[in-house]
């Protein structure tokens, strides 16, 4: 009697679920393994946010690094927000939370130091070193799989290393409708994306759970990198046109909303997610003024050229201490000393030192680039 009403407690969320969600009995592992308590879904969950990566998150900037601010946005913040609009959404629709929290809360785990232009730079490199393209996306999934717990990965269910694989909210669309996929189909699709360029943009979820982190990550971030950058003084909310502010308002609480409820409104019933047109194009229309006016103005071109030299430097000193097998090096110390053999064999040396340098914050990829700029010259 006991284990059963334990049992109930532990799937009270599956009740009343949509004939369109992803069940817990639905969820697949690359390996086999008996589950306790938990459902699977939110076993991936404690998995997760036990891993060293998720630690990280608190460290690693959103939008404007080399800021001091208190009050700015960091990785952090940005993945539990995205968590709780997509579970708003996912509950309003009657899908599976477990999942979707899982998926928002490892989405960004790969996420490299001073955000998507440290990412451009550390994609450069390892196109230089023939290791393929680089996606933060793609290195979640690669941390998940091959990295965390000493290279063993966690075995998570292949629902939530998709959904965090196909997260990327740079790409915006009027609809998102799941595509089905085996566990091959998946790891194809993971493969050719660091082969060819283009392979990320046409990924999609093969979860309607994952459809929802996908949106939610673009919610997450459209308002409160407005706030952000308002308080920065980088500009006043009254900037933003008219044909945006009509429809989604200008406060991140007011878009934040806005755009939830038209989701819940046009995808309630439905095998799909979808946004009305006009919240669309507004969302379009924001989108293009945040790259105007935040994004491509988030860092000064010194900067740029600095944190360039700085990642180009970071990389070459740990390639060579690879190479020459220096112990006392930082990459041995902090990273590989803790890797099975497993991964120490079947890692190239680059890659090694692109998965690094991936999972650091900005501080300690500061302290690395200071550290070898003293012994260079003895000075910073």
């Amino acid at each position: 009697m006991e284990n059963e009403v334990l049992e109930k407690n532990m799937e009270r969320h599956n009740i009343g679920l949509s004939p369109f969600a992803c069940k817990d009995e639905e969820a697949i592992r690359f390996e086999e393994e008996k589950e306790d308590i938990r459902s699977p879904f939110f076993h991936d969950i404690d998995r997760i946010i036990y891993t060293y990566a998720y630690v990280r998150y608190s460290d690693k900037t959103q939008v404007y690094s080399l800021k001091q601010n208190d009050h700015i946005t960091k990785r952090m913040l940005h993945v539990q927000y995205v968590s709780k609009i997509a579970r708003t959404i996912g509950r309003a629709l009657g899908l599976n939370e477990d999942l979707i929290e899982a998926s928002a809360l490892g989405h960004d785990l790969g996420h490299v130091p001073f955000g998507h232009f440290g990412e451009s730079v550390l994609n450069q490199i390892s196109l230089e070193n023939q290791e393929g393209y680089f996606n933060h996306n793609i290195e979640s999934v690669r941390l998940l799989m091959n990295i965390e717990k000493s290279g063993c990965g966690l075995n998570l269910t292949l629902q939530v290393l998709d959904a965090i694989m196909c997260h990327n909210g740079e790409f915006v669309s009027g609809k998102y409708q799941p595509k089905p996929k085996t566990k091959e189909q998946f790891l194809k699709e993971y493969e050719e994306t660091y082969k060819n360029k283009d392979a990320v943009k046409h990924l999609v979820p093969m979860t309607l759970e994952g459809c929802v982190v996908r949106i939610s990550d673009i919610i997450a971030y459209l308002g409160r990198d407005i706030d952000d950058a308002c308080m920065l003084g980088r500009f006043k909310k009254e900037e933003i046109p008219a044909e945006i502010k009509d429809v989604l308002g200008v406060k991140n609480r007011e878009i934040v909303n806005t755009i939830i409820l038209d989701i819940i409104k046009n995808s309630l019933g439905k095998n799909y997610i979808k946004l009305s047109p006009e919240v669309y194009q507004a969302i379009v229309a924001l989108k293009k003024f945040n790259y105007e006016k935040i994004y491509n103005l988030s860092l000064t071109e010194e900067e740029k050229e600095k944190i360039t030299e700085m990642f180009y430097e970071n990389f070459q000193k740990f390639l060579i201490d690879v190479q020459k097998e220096k112990k006392n090096s930082k990459i041995y110390k902090d990273f590989l000393n803790f890797k099975n053999e497993k991964y120490l064999k079947n890692t190239s040396m680059a890659r090694k030192v692109l998965d690094f340098i991936a999972g650091m914050t900005d501080d300690y990829f500061l302290s690395c680039y200071h550290e070898s700029k003293k012994n260079k010259d003895g000075t910073y």
